[in-house]
């Protein structure tokens, strides 16, 4: 069962044939709509008073889109927080859940939906589980916009998913460093279709509005900080391999600079995310990208 399962079950209507995938953030909606024949298109609507609404309506009103829809709520309209996995039948695990994360989180649990996803336990630990929280009335809100329109909506999910869904299915882990534009880094740590591990960094917002000079007095050196502590967390907590390679996704002027100075800093390789050819040079719509391809095979499960 993936993240989005329960989240989805707000809806059920008959599958479209194309994709859009929506990503929220707290200035903007990017969409990137894949239909099966033609070109992608990509855009992205302003977020005014933080009416998403309004957005959404101007997208259902966009010509010629007819497609299954795959949104990805701001991270600002959710809270991850991690707990014991609580000693109840499946059935009764949402619930159970919910009380346990209520002093946890800033949702009541009048108004909460939640899903989980299980992490790698630590040797002789207890089981984890990593639960996502948000406001069913602000989701219900987004949900209601598309009723009636083209656009069937087949899942909701978080933008860590829509990152990590970018990273192909392998044995070996990658270390993803991305970032929307205007919000905070995020790293994931990503094998096998599963997130390992993943941390959002503050402070890093307004990193596309520093100069190479001044990324150079600091701010590189802690973001390979940062990476560096994710990295020995994962092989020495976690006993995994070591990493071999680290992926940057920064819709950013700098990034190449960013990359090429984080190369400096450690001896794995560190390489731009390399999109397939129809998203090139669309880094910036990197999260509604990922969010296309969330249902396309199960990848994150419960144990």
């Amino acid at each position: 069962m993936s993240l989005k399962s329960t989240f989805s079950k707000l809806f059920v209507r008959a599958e479209a044939e194309n994709r859009i995938g929506v990503a929220f953030r707290q200035d903007a909606m990017a969409f990137c709509y894949l239909p099966e024949q033609g070109e992608c298109q990509y855009h992205q609507t302003p977020i005014i008073d933080g009416n998403q609404e309004k957005a959404i309506k101007e997208l259902v009103n966009t010509p010629n889109i007819k497609a299954q829809g795959h949104l990805v709520i701001a991270p600002s309209q959710y809270q991850i927080v991690q707990v014991d996995k609580p000693d109840v039948p499946e059935e009764e695990m949402l619930s159970a859940l919910k009380w346990q994360v209520k002093e946890l989180v800033t949702i009541s649990p009048e108004d909460m939906i939640l899903d989980y996803f299980s992490g790698p336990m630590l040797a002789g630990g207890s089981e984890k589980l990593n639960v996502v929280c948000s406001q069913t009335s602000a989701l219900k809100v987004l949900v209601e916009a598309l009723d009636d329109s083209d656009i069937v909506l087949k899942t909701i999910s978080t933008e860590e998913f829509a990152f990590a869904s970018l990273v192909p299915f392998q044995e070996q882990a990658v270390i993803l460093v991305c970032q929307q534009p205007n919000e905070e880094i995020v790293i994931l740590i990503v094998k096998l279709g599963r997130i390992y591990f993943h941390r959002r960094l503050r402070g890093y917002a307004q990193i596309g509005a520093k100069t190479m000079e001044e990324l150079s007095f600091g701010a590189v050196d802690s973001l390979s900080l940062e990476i560096q502590r994710s990295s020995d967390y994962f092989e020495r907590q976690l006993k995994q391999a070591p990493i071999k390679e680290i992926q940057v996704i920064l819709p950013i002027k700098t990034a190449d600079y960013i990359v090429s100075k984080l190369g400096e800093n450690t001896n794995t390789p560190v390489v731009s995310f390399s999109f397939d050819e129809r998203h090139k040079d669309k880094a910036m719509f990197a999260a509604a990208i990922g969010a296309t391809q969330l249902d396309l095979m199960e990848r994150f499960v419960h144990d």
